[in-house]
Parts: structure tokens; C-alpha cells; sequence
């Protein structure tokens, strides 16, 4: 798939722009406050309705303005689609060839995004929620199935987080009644998430073992593990593992009444990524941490093709610069001529590959966003 045409309307510091976007790498110069970054998380938000960035809307808009929207001709393999995403202080709404779409779910997936910047690289040494955040996003990308769910189970635990804040520290007969049926809720809802996050993440490590061994000079193999709060495993079926969530959920019930929180569930899980059977979040070098990183990032984007038959658009803001030459060279020539690019970075200068020098260039200053021949 590809953006054909993108269209920004007050949206951050752009006023109005209309691009005409080939289908090969597509590298933005700038210097930093230009705009750059901007443009990517347009396209991001075109792909997810949301921003990487923020999670408030209104920043979206630009300055004393009541809306922004963001428009694509996108190109997939089933044939053209018009994408339209509009942000006001009303609120938000999505459109697929101009029919508005009632649930976010039924959205996302119709642009297949892949993102890669700076603090990617923090997705091995940084906190367990960027990674659950990176498996959520990229299962919701290929199965709005997977995505109603999850928003059932954040649903159901926002009400039993507020129900056991209640409850302590004596906790009345209808309030024990309530927390049984919301627990009975969460765990159903719980066990499906958890059974997709493992059959997602068993193929993401077929993928991404077979990158690293690639992208690495040594004799490493790298290793991921879902690491869930409750006693459940990969071959269990839904009623089991729901079955084991109850269990822990009773286990910790008046832990959890104490505290006021759930303590457990897809919320709290963990995922560790290993080679030769040492963590890398705690053991591994720098250099390691960014192959890893690196390598579950092109995982995903052969993951993606794999599910839907083609690949999605990748987004590699500002993080070539953060590669050696060697991992540059890598990524570069892993989406070389299959998949639409789109990189930005104040300079090429010391970016030394065969791909950008066959790239569109645009220049982003003030606002603006020009094409240069």
C-alpha cells in the first residue's frame, strides 16, 4: 500500500498543504522546529486516529483555529481508498471514502503504518507499558477483532479500579456482588487479549530471530517471551486461561482491595526480549539494545505484509542519524523498493546509501513543505 495524495489542513503549523507522493523513500530536510516530525505524525494519526506524541486533540489544531483535518488517497491492493480524519474541540471523526465510521475499531486497519523513531529505541530498556503499548498497536493494525477487545477489557477495568478504590476498607454485600460480576467481565475479556498477544508475538519472533541473526555479526539469537501476571501459557484454550485469571483474581482480592487497583491482567504483563538467553533490557550493550529494537520494528513490517498481503508504510523519523552505518545499511536495504518511506533528518550528509539518492526530497520551513527537484 501507498499515499498517492496527502492533504493537511491546520493541523500543527501547517496552514494547507497538498502533496503528490511517490511510492519509493520519501526524505524530508529541515532544520529542527520546522515542521518535519509534524508531518509524520499526520500520517500517523491518518493510520490510528491518534498521535504517537499527545493525548490531547486540541494540540493537533492549529493555533486559534476550531479544526485540522487530515485527507490521503491511499492505494492497496483491493484498490484505491479516501481516508479523511477531522479534529475539533467537538471531538473526532473518521471517514472512509467520505463514509463517516461509528467505531474506531473499524478504522484502523484501513492504513497500515509503521513507525521507527528515537525513543523506538527505548522500546527494549524502556518500561514494560511502551511495550505492551507496541504489542497492542500492532496487533489492532491487522484485527479489529483484538482491538474491541482490549477496549472491553480497559472498559471493565476502569470500573473495578473505581469500585475497589471504594471498597476499602470495609467493603459492603452489593459492592462484593458488583466486584464478582466485573471480575467475571474483566477475566473473559482478559483471556481473549492475552491469547492473541501470544499467537501475535510467536509469529514476531519467527520474524524477528531470523532479522536479528542477519542484521548481527555474532553468534546471537534473540528471544521473546510474554511474561503474563497470572498462571497461563500459550497452549491453554480461552476457557483456561479465563479459568486461571479468575484463580489469580481471587488469590489477590484483598491485596487488591487494600491497594484500590487491579494487580493483575494484560494491564500489568510483560514482555522480555532475550539473547542467548539473557535479557537485554538488563544485560545487553547498547549496540545490542538497538539491534533488538531494530529488529522487532522490521519484524513488524514482514509481519503486516504476511497477514494482509502487503506491506504497510513506514515512518522512520529522525532516526537514521541514531544508526551506525552498518544497522543504516540494513534497514535501508530491507525496504528498498517494497515499501513507501518516509524519512526525515536535518541532513543526508553521512547517510551514505544507493536508496536516498533515489529518493523525493522535500524541504520543510516554516510551515511549508516543498518538493525540491
Amino acid at each position: 500500500m501507498h499515499i498517492k495524495e496527502l492533504r493537511l489542513k491546520q493541523f500543527r503549523n501547517y496552514d494547507a498543504i497538498n502533496l503528490d507522493i511517490e511510492n519509493k523513500i520519501n526524505v524530508i530536510l529541515g532544520e529542527n522546529a520546522q515542521g518535519k516530525t509534524n508531518m509524520m505524525e499526520a500520517v500517523y494519526v491518518l493510520a490510528f486516529a491518534n498521535s504517537h506524541r499527545t493525548s490531547k486533540d486540541k494540540e493537533l489544531i492549529q493555533w486559534d483555529q476550531d479544526f485540522a483535518r487530515i485527507e490521503a488517497e491511499i492505494e492497496r491492493k483491493h484498490g484505491p481508498l479516501s481516508l479523511e480524519v477531522i479534529i475539533s474541540n467537538k471531538g473526532k471523526k473518521t471517514k472512509v471514502n467520505s463514509l463517516e465510521q461509528q467505531k474506531l475499531s473499524e478504522y484502523i486497519g484501513t492504513c497500515n503504518v509503521v513507525m521507527f523513531a528515537p525513543e523506538d529505541l527505548n522500546l527494549v530498556k524502556g518500561g514494560p507499558h511502551m511495550r505492551r503499548r507496541f504489542i497492542d498497536m500492532e496487533i489492532g493494525q491487522i484485527s479489529s477483532v483484538y482491538l474491541y477487545d482490549l477496549m472491553m477489557y480497559q472498559r471493565v477495568l476502569k470500573q473495578r479500579n473505581q469500585l475497589l478504590k471504594n471498597m476499602f476498607p470495609m467493603p459492603d454485600q452489593e459492592q462484593e456482588v458488583m466486584l464478582d460480576v466485573l471480575t467475571e467481565q474483566l477475566a473473559q475479556a482478559a483471556a481473549k487479549v492475552i491469547s492473541k498477544r501470544f499467537s501475535f508475538l510467536q509469529l514476531l519472533q519467527n520474524w524477528a530471530k531470523d532479522i536479528h541473526s542477519q542484521i548481527t555479526t555474532g553468534n546471537e539469537e534473540l528471544r521473546l517471551t510474554y511474561m503474563p501476571t497470572a498462571e497461563v501459557s500459550e497452549d491453554m484454550d480461552l476457557s483456561k486461561i479465563e479459568e486461571n485469571l479468575k484463580l489469580k483474581f481471587e488469590q489477590t482480592k484483598q491485596n487488591e482491595i487494600r491497594r484500590g487497583i487491579s494487580l493483575s491482567g494484560p494491564h500489568r504483563d510483560e514482555l522480555t526480549l532475550k539473547i542467548n538467553d539473557k535479557e537485554v533490557q538488563t544485560y545487553g550493550s547498547q549496540g545490542q539494545q538497538r539491534t533488538a529494537a531494530l529488529s522487532l520494528k522490521l519484524a513488524e513490517i514482514e509481519l503486516i505484509n504476511d497477514n494482509i498481503g502487503e506491506y504497510p508504510i513506514l515512518l522512520l523519523d529522525d532516526v537514521l542519524s541514531e544508526l551506525d552505518h552498518h544497522r543504516q545499511s540494513h534497514l535501508l536495504n530491507t525496504i528498498q523498493g517494497k515499501v513507501q518511506t518516509f524519512v526525515t533528518t536535518t541532513s543526508v550528509n553521512g547517510i551514505e546509501h544507493e536508496t536516498l539518492k533515489q529518493a523525493s526530497t522535500f524541504m520543510a520551513e516554516a510551515g511549508t513543505l516543498k518538493q525540491m527537484k
